[in-house]
């Protein structure tokens, strides 16, 4: 029914063919339609975007048939499209903002639909509340009209990498010629991301940069366990730095020149330091109650102000639409920067990377022991993802809010957060972060040590206390 479809950190996702279907795709589309006269004059178009997932493209088409039935002239990407290539188009066309079709990082059989504003950014609470209470208002018959003018196509690519390009020192990544291994994970950066990367004067070789709606069998995620093709690359070859990102291009992997997975936090960390040593910027630090307390230290450090956020980067980008953010982001690979849009950039946070490498001229594994001789470190982050009933999630979650434990592992709760779900901050610095997942039925647990030993005893400990639960 359509009571169950709703909007979680970044959007609406489902199982293709089982909530996910073409009949709540014209409720959706119609609620957003709906939004939008509320909000926009019909002379400005709407955007529709999609990534490269089984019929996603099909689904983006109905989407744009139905808001043209509701009135509205519709601007489609002319292929699959990485998400924030879309945003900066949301913005930079005057549009009534844009429907970005991707379930991102999920696996093969979910699909997705996010609305993006026209400041760029993932829609607020506000302006998702609106549009999920007028679902169930909504008729699912498809649309009738199939090949309206009103309906235009249009290559978000050129204008888009160029934004990029001004971003960036390009004459100082020529220079040093960097030898690059790109891993395109089937997904919407290829044809970006490896152009880019020529436009600079790198050596690429690409890695799975066709379309394939299986991602190859696993999830088009950016992590170690999905790289270790690209691992391979850079180590058979000795390549400065392998690249990566997720389905819809929002989010990074980066490897450096040994076969090391950089964890995000690490690359944050690495970015923020760039910016201000090399190109001048400042401004605040933002990010999610999941991610590293080394960047409080580093905010510390350079007399710059952080803030704090609930999981989900429209948070992050409500918060850069508010001050100057020198970074904004989050554990799972998304961030922003300075003078860029308020959404998740996976193409330019890899393009960052290289520039703070040809800026360095050293390796960036060297740039890592560098930041953490500054900073301290490293900490080590994990997080563990229990797939449990709706029932077994809220109680467990519900058990540890009512009845915060006062130790973990024998360490001492010295303080406990609600911003998102229940963070328990231990005495010796350790945390501890507890949460439903905004987009997939689980609980997650989530954690930051010193050492592998207490991140051992503190998974134990917590795996027995939610047994014990429920």
């Amino acid at each position: 029914m359509t009571t169950s479809i709703q909007f979680g950190t970044d959007g609406w996702r489902g199982i293709i063919a089982d909530d996910f279907t073409f009949a709540n795709v014209c409720r959706v589309t119609r609620a957003i339609a709906h939004y939008l006269s509320t909000t926009y004059s019909h002379d400005r178009p709407v955007l529709v975007a999609y990534d490269t997932r089984f019929f996603a493209d099909q689904f983006a088409q109905t989407a744009a048939q139905v808001l043209v039935e509701a009135g509205w002239q519709v601007k489609m990407a002319d292929r699959d499209c990485p998400t924030p290539a879309i945003a900066y188009h949301a913005k930079h066309l005057n549009s009534a903002g844009a429907l970005m079709f991707t379930a991102s990082h999920n696996p093969a059989s979910y699909c997705g639909i996010k609305y993006i504003p026209d400041y760029a950014g993932p829609a607020t609470n506000e302006i998702t509340n609106a549009i999920t209470a007028a679902i169930a208002h909504m008729s699912a018959i498809a649309p009738t009209e199939q090949n309206s003018p009103l309906i235009t196509y249009f290559d978000p690519r050129p204008d888009y990498l160029r934004s990029l390009y001004q971003f960036l020192d390009v004459d100082r990544i020529r220079q040093v010629h960097l030898s690059v291994k790109y891993d395109a994970l089937y997904s919407t950066s290829r044809g970006y991301l490896d152009m880019a990367l020529q436009h600079c004067g790198c050596t690429v070789e690409v890695l799975h940069d066709y379309r394939d709606v299986l991602f190859g069998g696993g999830m088009p995620d950016p992590k170690g366990d999905r790289l270790t093709e690209l691992i391979a690359a850079v180590r058979r070859d000795g390549a400065a730095v392998g690249l990566a990102t997720d389905g819809d291009s929002d989010r990074y992997g980066i490897v450096d020149e040994q076969g090391n997975c950089l964890p995000p936090n690490t690359v944050m960390l690495l970015l923020a330091r760039h910016l201000i040593k090399h190109k001048g910027k400042t401004g605040a630090i933002v990010r999610t109650v999941a991610t590293t307390r080394l960047l409080d230290i580093f905010a510390q450090q350079h007399g710059l102000e952080l803030y704090e956020t609930p999981v989900g980067f429209k948070y992050i980008g409500q918060k850069m639409r508010e001050t100057p953010v020198l970074i904004g982001g989050e554990e799972s690979g998304g961030l922003s920067v300075l003078g860029h849009i308020p959404e998740k950039d996976g193409i330019l946070a890899n393009l960052l990377v290289l520039e703070a490498i040809a800026y360095e001229n050293k390796p960036l594994s060297q740039l890592v022991n560098d930041l953490i001789a500054e900073v301290g470190g490293p900490l080590l982050n994990h997080r563990v993802d229990l797939r449990l009933s709706p029932f077994q999630r809220s109680k467990i979650l519900q058990t540890f809010v009512e009845s915060p434990p006062t130790a973990i592992a024998g360490i001492l709760v010295k303080d406990v957060g609600y911003k998102d779900g229940i963070k328990l901050y231990l005495e010796n610095g350790d945390w501890i972060l507890l949460r439903l997942s905004g987009t997939e039925p689980l609980l997650r647990v989530y954690m930051e040590t010193v050492t592998l030993e207490q991140q051992k005893q503190i998974t134990q400990a917590m795996q027995e206390m939610i047994q014990a639960i429920g």
